[in-house]
């Protein structure tokens, strides 16, 4: 039971993260074997993602010129997710057009709710306020994309569409706000996202206390599980100290900077592997009537 309620939880978590993309400004646009998650406005791989749900060997090649056509034309670098272990197959096709597998994995953890965590520090936790939506939209974006991204904020928190909760939260030491993430219900999910710490406070427990604060104070509501994204082993350590533990797990790829956003050339061309039928020619007999040879 265990195991079937990880996976509902997995599932769940997921379509959280990808219902957040949306309520931001971007769409998901479904393809068998696939979903293909994208944010125009925010060109960043957290935003920008292909989340495989199965692919077949001989299915592999059409797909992969679909998706990476959607993004391409956009001018966006998009990351693959596939769950582990990862077929070979889609290993060597991925990697034959360009994509390198990250070091770590990308991990799925989830929480029950009501637990409990005491700070490491003297770091002091809160909802922002409104006027500083441009200050929590720094901590992901660039000047270019800051306006867009706050007004996007606003709009999810003030006016949510049914079954979603936005709350963005601030994380400060001495009165200076050194940390930040989203946290997002979807039905009877919430994620608590882009948990962010600035260079200068980092090994002082501001993450962990962020997430901690969010999770004790019930800030979803009542009885709502919480669910986070690791990609790193040390991350996925301190989160099972607060209570998480992992329910599924992606190698994911990723677009090598210097590798143009084009497809690879298929080389010579060869024969149709395909041709319509041939319907056979008119033939007229004698009597002037037609029939099919």
């Amino acid at each position: 039971m265990a195991a079937l309620e990880d996976e509902g939880a997995a599932d769940a978590a997921l379509e959280t993260e990808a219902q957040l993309v949306l309520t931001l400004g971007g769409y998901a646009l479904e393809l068998a074997g696939a979903r293909l998650v994208t944010n125009e406005h925010i060109a960043v791989p957290r935003f920008n993602f292909v989340q495989e749900l199965g692919i077949a060997r001989e299915r592999q090649t059409a797909f992969f010129e679909r998706a990476l056509d959607h993004y391409f034309q956009r001018a966006l670098r998009p990351t693959f997710r596939v769950p582990v272990p990862v077929p070979a197959y889609l290993d060597t096709n991925l990697r034959r057009l360009g994509f390198q597998a990250r070091p770590e994995p990308l991990t799925v953890l989830v929480g029950e709710p009501g637990a409990t965590h005491a700070s490491r520090g003297p770091t002091r936790v809160r909802i922002a306020k409104e006027s500083e939506l441009g200050r929590v939209a720094a901590f992901w974006t660039t000047e270019r994309e800051r306006p867009e991204f706050a007004a996007a904020l606003s709009v999810a928190i003030h006016h949510p569409n049914p079954h979603e909760r936005l709350v963005p939260v601030l994380a400060e030491l001495s009165g200076a706000p050194v940390g930040a993430a989203l946290l997002y219900r979807y039905r009877n999910m919430a994620g608590i996202f882009g948990v962010t710490t600035q260079p200068e406070a980092r090994g002082r427990g501001v993450a962990s206390d962020l997430t901690g604060w969010v999770v004790a104070e019930g800030i979803a509501g009542t009885g709502c599980p919480y669910f986070v994204l690791a990609d790193s082993a040390r991350l996925e350590a301190r989160l099972a100290t607060l209570g998480f533990h992992p329910v599924r797990t992606f190698r994911e790829y990723e677009l090598a900077s210097e590798n143009a956003l084009a497809l690879p050339s298929p080389g010579a061309p060869g024969t149709p592997r395909w041709r319509p039928p041939r319907v056979p020619p008119k033939v007229t007999r004698s009597d002037g009537a037609s029939s099919r040879a």
